[in-house]
Order: structure tokens, then C-alpha cells, then sequence
């Protein structure tokens, strides 16, 4: 089987040029990327992440497990995993676990035999450490959630300190009564997330009140209710933090017209198109896909490898009008 070094010599070029062809690199020049790219037919050439499957019996395929593949933040982390594989002629498989932490083992379970070469996990249950004989021998990278109970990769995004910036920035509004709706109380983003909105209360010296956290906005109809509940209190909230993408979207049609201020953890497509347009925390799930995807394809390729098992991936405020703040173009 011809190796890296066999494309670079017929090609006349280094190895690292032939890797950086392999990966795409729009620096390289088009008449050596021609070159590297006959030498590489000419020669069969299979890159050596490929090259080991083979030697190992695996399939050539990535596993992706997420909640759902339909909500804009996950579908982004799918996309952007496919796109790291793809460029190395590998499949992806992809799956939604849904939101009952019970059926997660049973969906990775099936999905693990497929004798994966790498799976990126955004799990919904607390606990991992069952994975543990499968993690001795296929890569597992955690994406937008931590792992419980496993010594694992993961790559994360800074779910405190985003809760914070939104809270706060709703209290310089001169809000004191923000309120925290999320979907369900089980993800360890919900539960960060939820930390740092109390990080930010006990900052401005305002006492958490318990009547102001809903956790049951799982959709336009539930969502509704938890406003409407809100709204009914004797001392209701002037404005929301909510605490996903999904959570913000099922809210918008309750909030509309209702006069408080709102801010979501996520991005979404024409949450800049509303009115008010809706301010939120800027997340990258396609950043975070891609380390993901990277991180378990170089994990197969050296699982000795030296690595950060943990990265918590910062993010910022997105100001819009839904918060209170008046924008100009």
C-alpha cells in the first residue's frame, strides 16, 4: 500500500504538502495540488486514517449521536462533523437520542456496533460510564456536554459564563425581575447555565426567587403556559432569559406583544429577522463539530496522543432589540 511519502516523492513535494492537499488547504498552489492529486491517483494512494481501518476490520464511517438532528444547533454540529469526514473520505452516521436519558443506551449501543471508527457524542443522560469498554478501543468525543462518569475528550462551550453576560446585561437594563426558562432540568448545560444566571443575581445582591425558574418549555403549547404562569405572579418578571434555542423559539409567539425583554442562549435562523429581533448568546456548534470530528480522527489515528481531554470554547453577547436595547444599522 503506497504511504505519504511514496504521493510526495512522484510528485516532487514534501509529505506536509501532500497533507495539506489531503486536507484541502486552499494555500496550496493549483498546478502542485494537480501534481499531488495524480501522484495520489496514479499511486491508489489511501490515507493513513483510512489505512488503519482496513487494518483493523472497522467500517470507515463516524458515528453522531445528538438530541435531535432537527434543532438548529445540533444540525450544525452534524454538518459540520460530515464536513471534517467527508474531506477524508469518511461517512458519517448519524442518530437523535431524543430527550429521555433512559433510551440513550440502547441508541449508542446499536450505533457502537456498527465497529465505528470515532463517535462524537452530545449525550442526555448523566451518566457515561458504561461507555467505558467501548472508549478502550473507539474514540468517543463529547461535544456541548461534558461526560458523566467517563475520562473522555469533550469540547464545550463556556455555558456559565454565557447565562451570566445574558443575565447581567438584562439587569443593567434595570430589570430585577429576570426570569430562567429552560426544557428540561436534566442536560449539565441547563444546569450551568442555570448557575450562571444565579452567579449574576447574587452579583446585583437580588435573591434567587424559585417562582421565577421554569423548566417545562418544551414546546409552543407548554411554553405559553410558563408565560402566562409568569406573567399571573403577584410580582411578575419584566424580563426572560432563555436558557436554549429551542426554549427562545417556542417562546416567541407567547412573548409577542406581551412587553417584557428577552434574551436566549443560541442562535437561530431569523432570529434577526423578528421584531424585535432577538438578542442572544452567540454560540459556534460548527466550531465546535469540527474540533469534535478532528480530535476523534486524530484519537483513531494516535490514541496516545497528547491532547486537552476538556476545552470549554468561550462565547459573547449578540445584542438585538428583543433585550431592550435600541440598535441602528
Amino acid at each position: 500500500m503506497a504511504t505519504m511519502q511514496d504521493v510526495a516523492s512522484l510528485a516532487g513535494v514534501s509529505s506536509k504538502t501532500v497533507s495539506r492537499v489531503f486536507n484541502d488547504d486552499p494555500h496550496v498552489l493549483p498546478e502542485t495540488r494537480s501534481r499531488v492529486e495524480s501522484a495520489m491517483r496514479e499511486l491508489n494512494y489511501v490515507p493513513n486514517v483510512l489505512a488503519r481501518t482496513f487494518r483493523a476490520g472497522r467500517s470507515s464511517s463516524v458515528g453522531v449521536a445528538v438530541p435531535d438532528v432537527v434543532d438548529p444547533f445540533f444540525a450544525a454540529v452534524v454538518r459540520a462533523v460530515e464536513e471534517v469526514c467527508s474531506v477524508s473520505g469518511i461517512t458519517t452516521l448519524v442518530t437523535s437520542i431524543g430527550d429521555d436519558p433512559a433510551r440513550e443506551r440502547a441508541v449508542l449501543d446499536s450505533l457502537l456496533r456498527s465497529q465505528l471508527m470515532g463517535l462524537v457524542l452530545a449525550p442526555v443522560a448523566e451518566d457515561q460510564s458504561w461507555l467505558a469498554p467501548w472508549a478502550e478501543h473507539t474514540p468517543i468525543v463529547f461535544v456541548d456536554r461534558a461526560p458523566g462518569g467517563l475520562d473522555a475528550d469533550s469540547f464545550v462551550e463556556d455555558d456559565h459564563r454565557g447565562a451570566y453576560l445574558a443575565t447581567r446585561h438584562l439587569l443593567e437594563h434595570g430589570h430585577t425581575r429576570v426570569a430562567f426558562v429552560a426544557d428540561s432540568a436534566h442536560p449539565p448545560s441547563t444546569r450551568r447555565r442555570l448557575e450562571g444566571y444565579r452567579s449574576a443575581l447574587a452579583e446585583s445582591r437580588i435573591d434567587l426567587d424559585d417562582a421565577l425558574v421554569s423548566l417545562d418549555a418544551t414546546d409552543r403549547e407548554p411554553a405559553a403556559a410558563v408565560v402566562d404562569g409568569l406573567l399571573g405572579l403577584a410580582s411578575p418578571p419584566t424580563a426572560l432569559f432563555s436558557a436554549n434555542a429551542r426554549v427562545t423559539m417556542a417562546l416567541v409567539p407567547a412573548l409577542r406583544s406581551r412587553g417584557i425583554a428577552s434574551l436566549g442562549f443560541g442562535d437561530f435562523p431569523m432570529a434577526d429577522q423578528l421584531d424585535p429581533a432577538v438578542s442572544v448568546i452567540e454560540q459556534d456548534p460548527a466550531r465546535l463539530g469540527r474540533l469534535a470530528a478532528t480530535r476523534a480522527l486524530a484519537r483513531f489515528g494516535d490514541a496516545d496522543g497528547e491532547h486537552e481531554r476538556s476545552t470549554v470554547v468561550p462565547v459573547g453577547l449578540l445584542l438585538r432589540e428583543s433585550c431592550g436595547c435600541h440598535l441602528t444599522a
